[in-house]
This record gives structure tokens, C-alpha cells and sequence, in this order.
């Protein structure tokens, strides 16, 4: 077999056979693995044989002759249609507000420049499509919340309040909103709100849900939508007043516990909801209908993922359901529905609850004087076996997953687990299944995060069973996808943020800071090997500022080594190699309290003080040149613990812990106040400089 005629395949294919590594050494994917990445794709090359056909499926499955449904282009820019279209063919564009205009192409088939931003409709030589006209940018935080904005970020399941029954929800992070608020913070991140899986308690991880076009029920304050009434009967006729309060008392959070109870809650809430002449009945009846085909089947997944048990009786993938009822539109799915229509209304019902909370906590944030409130976060996949996967079948990349090389931040790789969008798929879908996710995220919002942002324009996809170091990138349609981000974020006036840490590919920083979409860069990585610290002017004007993430240590964790002793504990590490990972962290140590020595002078106290070391680090990031300052719950609060630990699952306590206090008094501890007051007042203090 030809290699020659293998690679013309897996480039056919958008796979790159050459990339550079995270060390910037030049790397190439071997024949055998390619072979097992196009098998994943759809795509068999075993053979010359077999990579004849597959360019043949390929052609006729992406061909450039064929119209898609959706075609980008930015504001005031010409549209090249030479590809579908004769020269001077005369069109009837109607845009959005209604309005149409006759015209026709010019002599090279290009279609005049649309001023207005938005989702127009063409019809042109018969045909029919949608162009999404991209205004030049996404809105700038500047424009948004001026030039010395900064914010917090937070683990919602960590927050806590008086009656949370053991987990964060609406309530409370409209209480922190408030609080944070008060402390003059512009915005406030959080984890991602996905929905999850309503029968597997076991996966709770935020960034492995079963749909990012929904949100994860347990999240949801019923009292703030319905009042306490309701909740009180509810709680009565569960009979868990008594496992609320211990739930409560936890340090962690007792995913599968908090589960049942809240289930059992939500449950009987409906009920009552269902059967009653309940006032807000007319709400949740339009939320419903606003909703239309995509909720209606995530409700339709949840009612079969129940009830489709496996042989021991356990929820399982959906590919292994009965084979009726593996398509939402099959025959049997409708014929469940309508047996099962109470079932499926109490799933749209926990959805009501969820979205109207968060609605609710943007609106908090926003009256209390933040001026872009919540920010999302965007996960870069979600399960192959969940809601978004079945429902938006050919749109997602069924037989591979999505991870990471061997990077700065993971020297063995990753392997997410999750699965993502099918280029093919995307472009001969209208990209429906890519803009209504970016809504769903956006809608109770003024930002969002997007996690592994480098996936707009690549991801390391893996086979299944293949190691992390088995895959290849496989490039994605960047410019469409850049254009409706910007034209969406433009319509709700929101920031858009990328986190683009790890094996970063050349000229995507350039294009995301065209875009207004800022990157990310972490306290803790910018240096170089020998411990050196970048001065605040090295720092970019294009990224957002943060001191660390929920992936690693704190600022407390990495000045006392307590993340060297976890790698240890859960086995990434051997206790030999430790003494040298604990002089290399010294080394790293003298480096940074070097530059806090200078670039933060006026802080008072003993840097090597982990309180101190955070009233400096905060002052630190708030004078560089980013746009936008994060500084995460943890920091603020100095916190020893971490998160999330990546490549572990049971020994660390990853998406468990819980905040030390109340959200509505969190940030009011002295310590705290000082430190966000210190980092608020270094932001005034940057904004005239010649830093910025």
C-alpha cells in the first residue's frame, strides 16, 4: 500500500500528517495510526482498494461543487460564489429586519458586500441558503466594562448557602454576584453548567456532560422560581429534612446522595407544579415552546436513558439501546414520547427551573454593578453517549475522542473521553448544531469562556482504546466558526474568552486577537526553564490575566510544593523524583518573589507567606497589559486545595470541593477584602501607565 496515496486520503480528510510538538520539535504521524484515525472518521484504508473508496465517499460527501446551507463572510466584505454560481445571475437577498434587495453577481461571480450583521437569506438561480455576515470583531471588553475591568471566577458546586441541601446552586451564585460585586468585580466566571446525565449520579465531572445545549438540573434553587412554599411541602413529603442538613455539613460534595435527594425533590415539585393552578404555568409553557425541536428531544434522551435500562440495570450508551429508538426521529421515539408525555414535560420542567435561576443570578450581577456578570464556560466536547451526541447524530464524531499530545501541561497526554463536532457534518448542517450551542451558553450571560479554544481550529482526536499519543489533529473550518462566534457574541454584546494553553498551532493567537477574542496566560507558566518570570510588560494586551486554573495548584498549593506531594500520591509521580521537582520549584520560588520584589513593592509583609505571596500576585497580574483580570475564589481566598487534578479520577476529590464560607459573605473575611481591594486599586493604577 502507498503511503503516498494513504496521506492523500487523511489530507482529504482534514487530518495533518506533520505538526510541532509543545517543546517545538517537528512531528509526524505514523501510517498505522493515521489508518486507525480515518477508520474512526468513517473512512477504511487498509488498502489501495479501500483508499480509492474512501476518496470517493469523502468526494461525495464533501464535494465543493454541492451548495451548503450556510455560508459565512465578514461585514463590507465581497462574497466569492464562482464555486455554485455563474457570473451576473441575478438574487434576491432579505436580511434579517425584513428588508430586500434585488442585485446581481459581477463578471467574477462575487456577490456585493452586506453592511448589516446577521443571518440573511439569499435566493439565488433557484437556490436557496443562509449567509451570516460577521461584524469585524466580537464586542471588546474595554467597550464593555472599560480599561481597568477585572473579575473572579468560581466552582459552582462549591458555593454554598443556608439550605443548599450539600451542592451550589442559582441562589448562591446570585449571592456571590452580589458579593463580589460590592468588592467592585466587573464579571464573575464559573464552571461549566452543563447538563449532565440524569441516571449516572457517578459522572459529575462539568467538563464531560451530556449536552452543552442544557443545562445540569441539580443546579437549579426551585425556592427563587417558586417560592418556599412548595419547596417546604416538597421536603416534607420526601422526608430528607434531616439528609439536607447533613448533605450541608459535608466538606464535599456527595454527588450521588445530593443527586437522589434533589431528584426526589424536583420530582415531587413537579407534581405539585403539574396538578396545581400554578400561576407560572403560562412561562413555563412558553419556555417550552421557545425551546422547540432541541429541547424537546434532550427531554425525550432523559426519559430514555432511564428507562432503557442495560441487562444489570444500569443506564447505558445509547448505540446499545434497542435499535428503534437510537434516531430522535424514528417512529418508536414519537410513539414513546406520547406514551411517556408526563415524563418528558418533568425534564423540560427541571430545565425551566435551571434556565430562569440563571437568568436570575445575570440579572443580580448585572443590578449590583458588574458590568458583564456571568461568564460561561464553554466545554470542547461532550460524551459520546449523551443527549447532544444522539440528538445531533451527523454533526458529532461518534468513533473518536478528543484529547491532548504530550504538552507543558500534561507531559503523558490526554485523553478527555468526550467526543466532538464532525467538520463534514457542521458545514452541511447550516453549522446548526455549533450556533445553538454558542446561544445556549450566551443567554444567561455577558461572557464566555471557551475551554481548549485551539479546537476551533484543531483537535488531537484519538480512536477509541488508543492511547493519547495514538492520534492526530484533525483541522476544523476556523475562519466560519471565528465569524459566527463574533456575530453571535455581537448580537448579545458579550466577551468571548479562549483558553489557549497547551500545543498552540502557528497563527491562531493572531486570529483570535483580530477577532477580540481573548486568550488566557497563567501566572505560573510565563517564564522561562530557568525560573525566570516575565516582567508585566512582556505580558500581552490580547489574553485575559489569571494567577492559576482549576487544572492546577494554588497560589498557596505551589508556593508550599502541596501539588508535588498529590502527583506522588496519586501515582504521576515517583517519591524518588521528588527532590529534584522540589529544587526546581525553589528555583521557581526565588524567581517569582524576585519579581514581586519589584513589580509589586508596596505590598506589605513577608512574601513567603502564602497570604502576603497572594495580596502580591493579585497586585502582580492587575498591572500587565491584559484587557480583563480573573483571579480565581481560591486565590482570593488563599485556599491550600485545587479543584481538579487531571489523569486522576477517585483518589483526588476532583469537582468536590466546597467553599470554606456563605457566597453572600465569602469574600468578606479581612484577608480577602485586602486583597481584592489591593488588586482593584493596582488595576486603577495600570490604566493610565505606559504598561498599557
Amino acid at each position: 500500500m502507498s503511503d503516498e496515496q494513504l496521506n492523500r486520503l487523511a489530507k482529504a480528510a482534514g487530518l495533518s500528517i506533520d505538526w510541532v510538538d509543545a517543546d517545538g520539535r517537528d512531528q509526524r504521524v505514523t501510517p498505522e495510526v493515521l489508518r486507525s484515525v480515518l477508520k474512526g472518521l468513517g473512512l477504511t484504508a487498509e488498502n489501495d482498494s479501500d483508499i480509492r473508496s474512501s476518496l470517493e465517499k469523502l468526494n461525495a460527501t464533501n464535494g465543493d461543487s454541492s451548495l451548503p446551507p450556510l455560508l459565512t463572510l465578514d461585514q463590507s466584505s465581497a462574497l466569492d460564489l464562482s464555486t455554485y454560481f455563474k457570473p451576473s445571475v441575478g438574487y434576491v437577498l432579505e436580511l434579517e429586519d425584513g428588508s430586500r434587495h434585488e442585485g446581481m453577481l459581477d463578471g467574477q461571480a462575487r456577490l456585493d458586500p452586506i453592511e448589516k450583521p446577521g443571518y440573511h437569506r439569499l435566493e439565488i438561480d433557484g437556490k436557496t441558503l443562509t449567509l451570516a455576515v460577521a461584524p469585524h470583531a466580537c464586542p471588546s471588553v474595554e467597550s464593555i466594562a472599560g480599561s481597568d475591568a477585572w473579575g473572579l471566577t468560581a466552582q459552582l458546586y462549591s458555593l454554598r448557602r443556608p439550605g443548599d441541601g450539600g451542592l451550589g446552586d442559582t441562589l448562591a451564585l446570585e449571592t456571590l454576584a452580589r458579593n463580589a460585586a460590592a468588592h467592585g468585580a466587573d464579571a464573575l466566571g464559573i464552571s461549566p453548567i452543563h447538563a449532565m446525565f440524569t441516571g449516572n449520579s457517578g459522572q459529575y465531572s462539568p467538563y464531560s456532560p451530556s449536552s452543552r445545549l442544557f443545562f445540569n438540573i441539580l443546579h437549579s434553587a426551585p425556592q427563587a422560581i417558586l417560592g418556599d412554599t412548595p419547596v417546604r411541602r416538597a421536603i416534607e413529603s420526601c422526608e430528607l429534612a434531616d439528609e439536607l442538613k447533613r448533605l450541608e455539613s459535608l466538606e464535599l460534595v456527595d454527588w450521588d446522595a445530593v443527586s437522589r435527594t434533589r431528584q426526589c425533590l424536583l420530582r415531587a415539585l413537579y407534581d405539585d407544579f403539574a396538578t396545581g393552578g400554578n400561576a407560572q404555568r403560562a412561562d413555563f409553557d412558553s419556555f417550552r415552546e421557545a425551546g422547540g425541536e432541541a429541547l424537546e428531544n434532550h427531554c425525550r434522551f432523559e426519559a430514555l436513558h432511564a428507562a432503557l435500562l442495560g441487562p444489570e440495570g444500569y443506564p447505558q450508551h445509547w448505540r446499545d439501546w434497542p435499535e428503534q429508538y437510537r434516531t430522535p426521529q424514528s417512529t418508536a421515539v414519537e410513539e414513546f414520547a406520547k406514551e411517556h408525555a408526563e415524563e418528558i414535560s418533568y425534564y423540560a420542567f427541571c430545565q425551566w427551573l435551571i434556565a430562569r435561576g440563571l437568568e436570575r443570578a445575570q440579572t443580580a450581577a448585572r443590578s449590583a454593578g458588574m458590568k458583564i456578570g456571568l461568564i460561561s464556560d464553554l466545554a470542547v466536547g461532550a460524551d459520546g453517549g449523551g443527549s447532544q451526541a444522539w440528538s445531533r447524530q451527523d454533526e458529532v464524531l461518534a468513533s473518536l475522542s478528543v484529547g491532548a499530545p504530550p504538552d507543558i501541561i500534561n507531559r503523558q497526554g490526554q485523553s478527555w473521553g468526550i467526543s466532538a463536532f464532525s467538520p463534514w457534518g457542521l458545514k452541511a448542517n447550516g453549522y446548526r448544531a455549533f450556533i445553538e450551542m454558542v446561544r445556549a451558553n450566551l443567554a444567561h450571560a455577558g461572557g464566555m469562556r471557551i475551554d481548549h479554544v485551539m479546537g476551533l481550529m484543531r483537535l488531537w482526536v484519538i480512536p477509541a482504546g488508543a492511547g493519547p499519543n495514538e492520534g492526530a489533529y484533525l483541522n476544523y473550518p476556523f475562519d466560519d466558526l471565528l465569524r459566527l462566534l463574533s456575530l453571535e457574541a455581537w448580537r448579545r454584546n458579550a466577551v468571548i474568552l479562549g483558553e489557549d494553553l497547551g500545543t498552540v498551532p502557528d497563527g491562531l493567537r493572531e486570529k483570535l486577537a483580530d477577532r477580540n477574542l481573548l486568550g488566557m496566560r497563567v501566572l505560573f507558566f510565563e517564564r522561562d526553564n530557568h525560573g525566570t518570570f516575565k516582567t508585566p510588560e512582556q505580558w500581552p494586551s490580547s489574553a485575559l490575566a489569571t494567577s492559576t486554573t482549576h487544572d492546577l495548584p494554588t497560589i498557596n498549593g505551589w508556593w508550599q510544593g502541596h501539588d508535588i506531594d498529590w502527583r506522588i500520591r496519586v501515582g504521576q509521580h515517583q517519591e524518588h523524583e521528588k527532590p529534584a521537582q522540589v529544587e526546581e520549584r525553589e528555583r521557581e520560588r526565588a524567581g517569582l518573589v524576585r519579581l514581586l520584589r519589584e513589580y509589586a513593592p508596596d505590598i506589605q509583609g513577608d512574601l513567603n507567606d502564602p497570604q502576603v505571596l497572594a495580596d502580591a500576585c493579585g497586585a502582580f497580574i492587575a498591572r500587565t497589559p491584559a484587557p480583563l483580570v480573573l483571579f480565581p475564589v481560591e486565590d482570593a481566598l488563599c485556599l491550600l486545595e485545587q479543584p481538579n487534578m487531571p489523569g486522576t479520577t477517585d483518589i483526588h476529590p476532583n469537582w468536590r470541593r466546597r467553599y470554606p464560607g456563605d457566597s453572600a459573605t465569602l469574600l468578606d473575611d479581612p484577608r480577602c477584602t485586602r486583597r481584592l481591594k489591593i488588586l482593584a486599586d493596582a488595576r486603577k493604577q495600570t490604566t493610565g501607565n505606559n504598561i498599557r
